[in-house]
């Protein structure tokens, strides 16, 4: 009898550590919390640069950091103007409402931004090779999502812009005010959406 109950207990006892020793690892990698990113521009190509963007979540402060740089001409020339030149910006997300600090990089965030941008592009009446160097304060709203290892990140937004403008108002990261016929080189909007990978 009693080699029975032992042979019971010493079974029990075995499966027990077995179920523990395969669960508890592939748990705490389950809850491992993905903390940096790595994203383009979606269709950034489409209009005249290649944007990528590096993020690191701060959990503990439920907030992230982002930079962003860019190659114009890096992609199909729109205004057919041959621009040539780069950007580089900086966002501090503060995330708001619910957070999941186990999916640092997942929620509604209030962003503040600043953009530089600096390209040459063929001016269209002069023909002449124009500079063009802005920079721009953006207050942005969006939502990020995550898929796994997978990442979505959508925002509006807009600002203060002071610079040489270019010709079309365009500045590869940030939009001139050009609507209801009019035209306002200080107000800059910003809109779109990142992809990418968050390991």
């Amino acid at each position: 009898m009693n080699r029975i109950t032992n042979s019971k207990i010493v079974t029990f006892v075995a499966t027990i550590l077995l179920l523990f020793g395969v669960s508890i690892p592939q748990q705490a990698k389950a809850a491992e919390p993905y903390n940096n990113a790595f994203k383009i521009t979606f269709l950034s190509w489409s209009t005249g640069s290649t944007k990528i963007s590096y993020e690191r979540a701060l959990p503990e402060k439920k907030q992230s950091a982002e930079i962003c740089t860019s190659l114009i001409s890096a992609g199909y020339d729109k205004y057919q103007n041959d621009p040539l030149g780069f950007t580089l910006r900086y966002s501090h997300k503060f995330f708001v409402g619910n957070y999941d600090i186990n999916k640092p990089l997942q929620g509604a965030y209030l962003r503040p931004e600043i953009i530089y941008s600096d390209y040459k592009y063929t001016h269209s009446i002069t023909g002449a090779r124009t500079p063009a160097r802005m920079c721009a304060l953006l207050g942005t709203a969006g939502y990020q999502h995550c898929f796994g290892h997978f990442v979505v990140d959508g925002w509006v937004g807009g600002g203060y812009a002071f610079g040489r403008a270019a010709e079309t108002g365009y500045h590869h990261g940030f939009q001139l005010w050009k609507w209801f016929g009019k035209r306002n080189d200080n107000i800059a909007l910003s809109f779109s959406i990142r992809i990418g990978y968050i390991w």
